[in-house]
């Protein structure tokens, strides 16, 4: 590299964490800020890189270090919790959206069928690092749209691999031919079959060999010789680096080594991925954009309204209600990152024209600048999508059991894991109840089994009446989606001013707001995390089971003040604590077959001249003799009742164990 080309390295970094902090800031996407630093600093914008040569380079291994770890996350196992909405809701959206823009775009353009392919297959793919990292910060990961999204993408993130293979076919002069493009598949899938057998066979004894020397950085390279040697492989066999990156990463995915080279590869990655999105803004001609300008918006436009039809249509075909479909619709409507990587490979082939090529990556852009406002007010037009259409009222008659006949009865919302813990004790118990759930496959498999399942949405008035909210007792909200949990405790605190609302909740910060909407009891589970950690604590220390309950009452009592750091509660709550802990307690300790004691008297053993713990009974069978005496002889089998504090319990049990204190100072200690 010259002097020249680090100096622009140089001022490619210097740009990024400039525009990235204030994007952070502003809070849009890194992404955005990636893409908005290339656009501001390349050719097109203030030109301070002129030279894009570098940048392309480094770009194009982010390609790789991309496909590479896809690979690495191509677990079977995870598949399956998602398969389908993978392979339905993925292959149903690539399919309408590649054929509605094939479709539109011979019919109104009158452009040739591989090209029309080629655009079908670029508008196609949304972005899945800029979906995931918005609905991750607005805690909607697991929430029914964002577990549609994340197959769907899935399903891109894949397809981007037989797209990108038969782009040269594509790009034939002559013609797409059948022959031509199962020739060019049966290419992939012999590349595919095998790297399968290497990894099967070879490559975990070779890696094998690499972890034996103990040394990282021989591990280190040879992942990175792995993953670019594959790319250049690929390339050679006239196929494309992103496809040898991506059986790399199906290589090493079926070894026992995945998770650390995840964890080595990921800061290049990452530093990659972000000079590639540089690069993408620095391929932008403002002059261009500007002189087609309307061009362009009318493209943006198009392509948002099309792919958020597409995807409402694949959700809604999946089995959910409009409300869900939209939301993921607006996620999902913009161009993904894969698609400027097929941008690529179509250029060099000749199959995208500069001028179109200027026209796709403005408006890419700019849909991608788009989504996080689209997201943001996705759950509103939802909300007015359903009213209009009024279709919730037809999904209460086609969705399972009614709770109108119930009363005093428990409402369910989310049969999840938690949901179906909470069904199964209801009926142990004999309590009426009935369950809310949107996916429609659970529906379907629980009405099967008999469960009382309404398909509908907890913040839906219509489904609460139908879930008989007004005779219930209470409700409990074990979903996963902030919106709908907040907006459900309010219609049913609503409608019945009297019934206990208990909420499931991940955030410690969504607390006082759910509390204010009318909840009784929030429930975080990061704090009964910790509370199930300082339980196993105390119990170490011998604190009686009563004691540790009545803590975790006080805590939870106190809305968790002391675990969220509110001031008014921590001091009064930790005196409590440090108070019980210095006052005594009673254990029990069972004498062993073979234990030292057996045969001895209690005043041989001398428990509390040597520990300060006093035995006041000892349990024989069914007898039990309280106040031994010096005298009395301890036998197998026995059970000793001991006084002490809990310093002195601790004592006690390891003389009891071992024959000897563990505590110089301790009476006796160190015999």
């Amino acid at each position: 590299m010259d002097l020249f080309a680090l100096e622009e390295l140089v001022i490619v970094l210097a740009a990024s964490v400039l525009i990235i902090y204030l994007s952070h800031k502003l809070k849009l996407p890194s992404v955005v800020g990636f893409l908005l630093t290339g656009v501001l600093i390349g050719p097109g914008g203030l030109s301070l890189i002129k030279n894009t040569g570098t940048v392309n380079i480094l770009a194009e291994i982010g390609v790789v270090m991309l496909l590479f770890t896809i690979g690495l996350e191509f677990e079977p196992a995870r598949l399956k919790r998602i398969q389908r909405n993978f392979w339905a809701g993925g292959g149903l959206q690539v399919l309408l959206t590649t054929a509605a823009c094939v479709g539109l775009i011979v019919a109104i353009f009158g452009a040739g069928f591989r090209e029309a392919l080629f655009y079908g297959f670029l508008v196609s793919l949304s972005s899945t690092a800029l979906v995931l990292k918005i609905q991750a910060d607005r805690g909607e990961t697991d929430a029914p749209q964002g577990r549609i999204s994340l197959g769907i993408l899935i399903f891109q993130d894949i397809a981007i691999v037989p797209m990108i293979a038969l782009v040269p076919v594509l790009a034939n002069a002559g013609g797409v031919s059948a022959g031509a493009i199962a020739l060019r598949f049966g290419l992939s899938a012999a590349a595919i079959a095998a790297v399968f057998a290497v990894a099967r066979f070879l490559m975990p004894r070779v890696l094998h060999l690499v972890v034996r020397t103990r040394i990282r950085e021989v591990f280190l390279i040879a992942t990175l010789f792995i993953c670019l040697g594959m790319a250049l492989l690929t390339s050679t066999l006239g196929l494309s680096l992103a496809l040898g990156a991506f059986l790399a990463g199906v290589i090493l995915a079926e070894s026992d080594y995945s998770h650390q080279v995840v964890s080595d590869i990921l800061p290049f990655k990452d530093v990659f991925n972000s000079l590639f999105f540089i690069s993408v803004g620095m391929l932008l001609d403002t002059g261009a954009v500007w002189k087609f300008k309307f061009t362009v918006l009318a493209l943006v436009a198009s392509i948002l309204l099309l792919k958020a039809v597409v995807v409402v249509l694949t959700v809604s075909a999946l089995g959910y209600g409009p409300r869900i479909a939209l939301m993921t619709g607006l996620a999902m409507a913009q161009i993904g990152e894969f698609s400027f990587v097929l941008a690529g490979v179509g250029r060099v082939n000749g199959l995208l024209a500069d001028d179109i090529f200027q026209a796709f990556i403005a408006s890419s852009i700019l849909t991608m600048l788009a989504t996080p406002l689209l997201i943001q007010i996705s759950p509103a037009l939802a909300d007015r999508s359903e009213r209009a259409l009024r279709w919730k009222r037809r999904i209460v008659a086609a969705g399972g059991k009614s709770g109108r006949d119930l009363k005093d009865h428990v409402i369910i919302a989310g049969y999840g894991l938690n949901g179906k813990n909470l069904a199964h004790v209801l009926k142990e118990a004999g309590i009426g109840y009935v369950v809310l759930e949107l996916n429609p496959v659970t529906v379907r498999s629980a009405a099967a089994e008999g469960e009382p399942i309404i398909f509908g949405d907890v913040s839906s008035r219509v489904i609460l009446v139908e879930a008989g909210v007004r005779r219930a007792k209470g409700i409990v909200f074990a979903i996963s989606d902030p919106l709908m949990t907040r907006r459900g405790v309010k219609a049913v605190r609503e409608l019945n001013p009297d019934i206990f609302i208990i909420v499931r909740t991940r955030y410690a910060s969504e607390i006082d707001g759910l509390l204010g909407l009318g909840a009784g009891d929030v429930i975080p589970e990061e704090f009964e995390t910790s509370i199930e950690i300082f339980i196993r604590v105390l119990e170490k220390y011998h604190v009686p089971r009563n004691i540790i309950d009545a803590q975790v009452k006080v805590l939870r009592g106190e809305c968790y003040g002391m675990l969220r750091g509110a001031c008014s509660a921590i001091r009064p709550v930790t005196e409590r604590i440090a108070d019980l802990l210095a006052a005594g307690t009673a254990e029990t300790y069972f004498v062993g077959k073979d234990a030292w004691p057996v045969g001895k008297t209690l005043g041989t053993i001398d428990l509390r001249g040597r520990t300060g713990a006093t035995v006041i009974a000892v349990i024989r069978g069914e007898e039990s003799f309280t106040s031994p005496g010096a005298d009395f002889e301890i036998k197998a089998q026995d059970t000793l009742v001991l006084v002490a504090s809990h310093r002195d319990i601790d004592r006690a049990f390891h003389y009891l164990t071992v024959g000897e204190t563990d505590d110089p100072d301790a009476p006796g200690g160190g015999a």
